[in-house]
């Protein structure tokens, strides 16, 4: 299904422009789904409220991905975000169109978590410094297949998972086991050469925010054809490239599931 929707998000004041514009469109799509499809609210949830003709709103948006009755797969064309001041208060429009799905059985829920100079879950952020190292816990309640991208602010896609050396192009998880990724560390020693350790870099003076796209399915996949670039940095591609490939894996594959982790990265200097 196809859809496009408005949403108008009225931003604190210790929200930077960029990550206003994010919720925004965030929330934009969250009420696309549900409009579409429903929620499933719970009695510790927050308030869904319906408006009149046929369109809903949700009050404090804690909804996440597994409680609204779909998912979204695919942005068409690039979110428009329209900026202005009300009583010194930013205001942003955000209007996006794509395509959606209802979700019909139960997702598959996976454990991920993104870490921070350390590898166990107490070290989860989402604020990185120059020269934070990145790590990833996973844990998933089938076998199955991982894979981990990084979107930066040059819109370009780096795959930091499968590894540069794995050419098989997957990496298989077996059930209820705790990994650690991007750790020499936590993997036996005859593979600790073939896992790449990454360290996150910022050079400009008001931070970057990245996504980290962790898509998984019980069902085999491949990685995004990519290409190779220098000896410190992962393969890459272009976004448009990446996402045409993650559209085709998930039309194709009902169970495959994709949590998207936003991080920012600010530079030495704290700006």
């Amino acid at each position: 299904m196809t859809v496009k929707e408005e949403y108008i998000y009225y931003a604190p004041r210790n929200i930077s422009p960029e990550e206003a514009e994010r919720i925004a469109i965030e929330r934009a799509k969250i009420n696309a789904i549900a409009n579409a499809f429903g929620t499933i609210v719970s009695q510790n949830n927050s308030t869904f409220i319906a408006s009149g003709n046929g369109k809903s709103q949700v009050e404090f948006f804690s909804l996440g991905g597994s409680e609204v009755k779909g998912e979204w797969i695919e942005t068409i064309g690039i979110p428009r975000c329209i900026t202005s001041f009300e009583k010194g208060m930013l205001v942003v429009k955000a209007i996006v169109e794509g395509r959606i799905r209802e979700i019909i059985s139960a997702p598959l829920d996976f454990k991920a978590k993104v870490l921070c100079n350390g590898t166990e879950d107490k070290f989860e952020q989402d604020e990185f410094k120059d020269g934070d190292d990145l790590y990833l816990s996973f844990q998933s309640p089938v076998d199955g297949y991982l894979a981990v991208y990084l979107l930066d602010n040059n819109r370009r896609a780096y795959c930091l998972l499968p590894y540069r050396n794995n050419t098989e192009g997957r990496v298989c998880v077996k059930c209820n086991i705790a990994y650690v990724f991007f750790s020499s560390k936590h993997v036996p020693a005859v593979e600790a050469s073939l896992v790449d350790e990454y360290t996150l870099t910022c050079d400009r003076s008001n931070g970057e925010l990245n996504q980290i796209f962790i898509i998984f399915s019980p069902n085999l996949f491949t990685k995004a054809l990519d290409n190779d670039t220098d000896s410190l940095l992962p393969r890459e591609l272009d976004y448009e490239d990446f996402q045409k490939w993650l559209v085709n894996c998930r039309k194709r594959d009902k169970e495959m599931r994709v949590e998207t982790k936003y991080i920012t990265i600010k530079n030495n200097n704290g700006e």
